[in-house]
């Protein structure tokens, strides 16, 4: 009986039903990323000062500059060089009295203006920039910065909470449906669109033979970075956060066409017996691909063992095996340290000054050379070393950037360019390797767990980026080195899975724990016996 491999290799493993499927599940890609990262100019915290009646007026009748302004009425350094909280703490001065002169009006209520007292921003704050963002119109700074933390944690939440539902639909229920599930809901920031995202990658890697599954898998994720850039110069272009959240939300609702588009894994649909619609597509593939189906096609299924696993697939499934609970636990690190550290690179360079659209799209562009390193050296190392290795790379970089001076801003910068390059690949590597290691019947439900972890990094993330640079500027790059050098020595526990064809039952995922031979690169011989004499 051919498997599902076998009739790719006849139909075509990368056609035009692959390309055209591989295109629209791109755009998924490309539109979730400004929902994963769009906090960064969402929740963008501008300079700030303390508004001060009068003070306006007074700069207007003395014709002050911008910084004569700050110098005369905002809190300062203090004489034994600690800094005042000068953005959460005003002069208690009351500046329309008309006694206050143009030159240095302090200098009449007291010796020095480090002796007068502070007060709390009761009048609220102004702002340095021409836009807006959630920080500028709720007034998040201060003593409520916190709750920008919550906000970006909250969204997480919602991911974390869908992808189980997403996960579990997509392998139990309907594989494409899990697409447009996925996106639906984002609209109130309760869904989970990273969990149609996670359901496209691996239906993608599902749909494409041996040879093509990095590449498309790569590919579907460099889409992620178009995104990236996008958002960058939407931002950019878009500087009021209403508008951009619109503005980022609304091609999420042209992505339910995908629906009608894309369908559904053959793969999955012989480990849930339904092999008279996996036939079916598969005869689509042939003719969209302009090939002619193989003679054998109507006996096309899996392994006895898969029909009847798929029965009950569950979350326990996930751990019914040594080697699936060492591999389930081990990605699941992986998983969480990817977002963390990801996520925290981004933002600690929002965090840290400098050009906020201009640093992101760096940041963005190092994306593409991660996928080109990936394509050029992963069939030479394969999958392990290279996730380790990357996982090394970004804890490294972090390491050296707790020692950067904070004048030495372009350094900062390109020491965060090669971090967020090696976790970018990690990224890539840990989402591959997560499709390889679950066999068929659970394959969506493993990866959405997994990569749930994801989600509790992007909820965690927010608050040690933030919270501990209020501590010292460097402590959070001290976690994110320790999270990414062990990251890079769990990735070395896992089997290699280059060349090897995706696991359909439990048995197969063990053989890779034993470092068995794939069974599509096991060399048959044919021996051709001698006719008997006479014939």
């Amino acid at each position: 009986m051919p498997s599902v491999d076998d009739v790719l290799e006849q139909v075509g493993e990368f056609g035009w039903f692959q390309k055209q499927a591989f295109l629209n599940l791109c755009l998924t890609s490309v539109a979730f990323a400004p929902i994963y990262v769009g906090i960064v100019f969402l929740g963008f915290t501008p300079d700030h000062r303390c508004r001060s009646p009068g003070v306006a007026e007074l700069s207007q009748r003395c014709g002050w500059s911008l910084a004569e302004e700050l110098n005369y009425t905002v809190p300062g350094l203090g004489p034994a060089g600690q800094a005042f909280p000068r953005q959460c703490r005003r002069y208690e001065v009351d500046w329309n009295q008309s006694t206050l002169g143009c030159e240095d009006p302090l200098a009449g209520l007291a010796a020095n203006s480090s002796h007068l007292p502070l007060g709390p921003c009761q009048y609220g704050w102004v702002y340095d920039t021409p836009g807006s963002s959630i920080v500028t119109e709720f007034n998040l700074v201060c003593e409520a910065a916190w709750k920008v933390d919550l906000f970006q944690s909250c969204v997480n939440v919602g991911f974390f909470v869908g992808s189980m539902g997403i996960g579990y639909i997509a392998d139990r229920y309907v594989w494409s449906e899990a697409l447009p599930l996925g996106h639906y809901p984002h609209q109130c920031r309760l869904g989970r669109p990273d969990g149609s995202w996670m359901a496209g990658y691996t239906l993608i890697t599902e749909f494409v033979g041996l040879g093509y599954r990095k590449t498309v898998a790569i590919l579907y994720q460099t889409a992620f970075s178009v995104g990236l850039v996008l958002l960058s110069g939407l931002a950019y272009a878009v500087p009021h956060w209403r508008s951009l959240q619109l503005s980022v939300s609304l091609p999420i609702f042209l992505l339910l066409l995908c629906y009608w588009f894309v369908p559904e894994s053959p793969r999955w649909l012989l480990s849930q017996k339904r092999n008279t619609q996996a036939i079916k597509i598969m005869d689509r593939i042939a003719q969209k691909n302009g090939k002619l189906p193989p003679a054998d096609l109507k006996m096309l299924s899996l392994e006895e063992e898969v029909v009847t696993e798929r029965l009950s697939p569950s979350f326990l499934d996930l751990f019914r095996t040594q080697n699936l609970r060492k591999y389930t636990f081990i990605l699941m690190y992986l998983w969480f340290t990817s977002s963390v550290l990801y996520q925290g690179l981004i933002m600690h360079v929002g965090a840290t000054g400098g050009s906020l659209y201009l640093d992101f799209l760096y940041s963005a562009l190092v994306e593409f050379p991660a996928a080109f390193v990936i394509l050029l050296i992963i069939d030479r190392f394969g999958r392990l070393y290279l996730l380790a290795g990357s996982n090394l790379l970004a804890g490294a970089a972090c390491f050296f950037m707790i020692f950067i001076s904070h004048d030495l801003h372009w350094l900062s910068i390109v020491a965060a360019c090669v971090g967020r390059m090696g976790i970018t690949i990690v990224f890539q590597m840990v989402c591959l390797v997560s499709a390889e290691l679950y066999p068929t019947f659970i394959r969506n439900l493993g990866v959405m767990v997994c990569s749930s972890l994801c989600d509790l990094g992007g909820v965690v993330a927010p608050f040690l980026v933030f919270r501990l640079t209020e501590v010292w500027r460097g402590l959070p790059l001290v976690l994110f080195a320790a999270l990414g050098l062990v990251a890079g020595g769990m990735s070395l526990l896992l089997p290699e899975t280059k060349g090897v064809a995706l696991p359909e039952t439990i048995e197969e995922v063990e053989r890779l724990g034993r470092k068995a031979k794939p069974r599509d690169n096991m060399i048959y011989l044919q021996v051709k016996m001698p006719e008997p004499a006479g014939l």
